[in-house]
């Protein structure tokens, strides 16, 4: 939704059974129910601009169930930690890059199950801003093939692709036909990746998370209630850098 029709963000807590939730409270012109996210960052809570504090509050009590056992999903997710010493694991696809350190004019290159790294001075900044850099171009070229390859397989006219750098999302697509995916989703498995992409792909036909839209989404990835768990229980691997 567009920032404009932001009209408040505070930060606020409430008791939820017997815990003291901290809680971000967003309000929007326009908008006409309550919606509950929880993720990395803790609980988010949409509410319209008319809607009373107390009121909020009370429908969040009637979903406490699910906020508490959401909340304590999260705590038990622990998102790695990137480490950028020789011999360090990056996640690739899946699977896994061995980190090899130089010293020389600042570059990366992929050598089979090896990541080669030169930096001036090997300081943990430089070999990150090198590793990071790789991953995009690699991304632009992988994500970029299977858009195009999956929107063919959907007889879906090809949109306009472009890079991302989120963190808090995989992908995301608009009218104008453009769809936007991390290169952070280069360190999951293919499957998941294309999982991602056809998701973005039926947006393209339902702009919603309708009937309509998961019935596309099945048409084109007929077992993406299993991918779509795997990645909802590991995303956090992916989010490491």
């Amino acid at each position: 939704m567009p920032t404009r029709d932001l009209v408040s963000r505070d930060l606020r807590r409430m008791a939820l059974g017997e815990e003291a939730i901290d809680y971000v409270l967003v309000r929007r012109r326009g908008r006409r129910g309550v919606n509950f996210k929880v993720d990395e960052s803790g609980l988010t809570v949409s509410a319209p601009i008319s809607m009373s504090l107390a009121q909020v509050e009370a429908l969040a009590r009637d979903s406490e169930r699910w906020i508490l056992k959401k909340v304590a999903e999260w705590r038990h997710r622990q998102v790695p930690v990137a480490a950028w010493h020789e011999g360090a694991r990056l996640p690739f696809l899946g699977g896994g890059l061995a980190l090899r350190l130089f010293t020389g004019r600042t570059g990366a290159e992929r050598e089979k199950q090896e990541l080669w790294v030169r930096t001036p001075a090997g300081t943990a900044a430089q070999v990150q801003r090198a590793v990071v850099g790789w991953y995009k171009r690699a991304a632009k070229e992988y994500l970029a093939e299977r858009l195009a390859r999956l929107s063919s397989q959907a007889r879906i006219a090809a949109p306009h692709f472009i890079l991302s750098s989120a963190v808090g999302r995989w992908g995301s697509c608009n009218s104008r036909r453009e769809v936007r995916l991390t290169w952070r989703l280069m360190k999951a498995p293919p499957e998941l990746i294309d999982y991602v992409v056809c998701h973005e792909l039926a947006h393209l036909r339902h702009m919603d998370h309708s009937a309509a839209f998961w019935a596309e989404v099945e048409r084109q990835c007929p077992d993406y209630r299993a991918l779509r768990d795997r990645l909802q229980s590991t995303d956090h691997l992916y989010r490491s850098f």
